[in-house]
């Protein structure tokens, strides 16, 4: 499984990384309906953390992020759809016992993991770039206090010269 493909079927939902169940049957190879009934079979398997049911405004969000959605009668999800998180997609390759289940799962879960690795990077990335900026800012701050110092100097040093003399002028300049 590509992790490419799971990727755009992550969402982020009440602060946690989710796959809707609709998105979950279809790399199951399984339909939607089928899926929901063996969750409810085994719903003590599923706490308020690894699984819940969008809400309407939920899902109306979601709905205008996911332009793949198929418009017209029939064609939408009769009812909200089941969000699982990480560790809910993880339980149910325990209810979902087929080997194409099994390989999903295993591509699903590498791609969370890569996913976390890539966001820990990230978050490593710009607080070395912020450490950075600040060493930067300080050296270059004398930098432009220098360059700052000399173009006015400069200037000076123009005015010096262009300035009308008053006064007695020597025979020697």
């Amino acid at each position: 499984m590509e992790s490419q493909v799971i990727q755009h079927k992550i969402y982020e939902v009440r602060g946690f990384k989710i796959m809707l169940d609709f998105d979950l049957a279809e790399l199951y190879e399984t339909e939607t309906k089928a899926l929901k009934q063996a969750v409810k079979r085994n719903i003590k398997r599923f706490p308020k953390d690894f699984m819940f049911e969008l809400t309407q405004k939920e899902w109306n969000v979601l709905r205008s992020q996911i332009v793949t959605l198929k418009m017209g009668r029939g064609k939408q999800p009769k009812y909200l759809p089941f969000a699982f998180t990480e560790q809910g997609v993880a339980m149910l390759s325990g209810i979902l016992n087929s080997d194409k289940a099994i390989n999903v799962n295993i591509s699903i879960m590498r791609t969370f993991v890569h996913i976390r690795q890539y966001a820990i990077n990230y978050k490593d990335l710009a607080h070395k770039l912020g450490e950075l900026e600040k060493q930067y800012n300080k050296q270059f701050k004398d930098v432009y206090e220098a360059i700052n110092y000399l173009i006015q100097k400069d200037k000076q040093d123009v005015e010096q010269k262009t300035r009308k003399r008053i006064g007695y002028k020597s025979s020697n300049g």
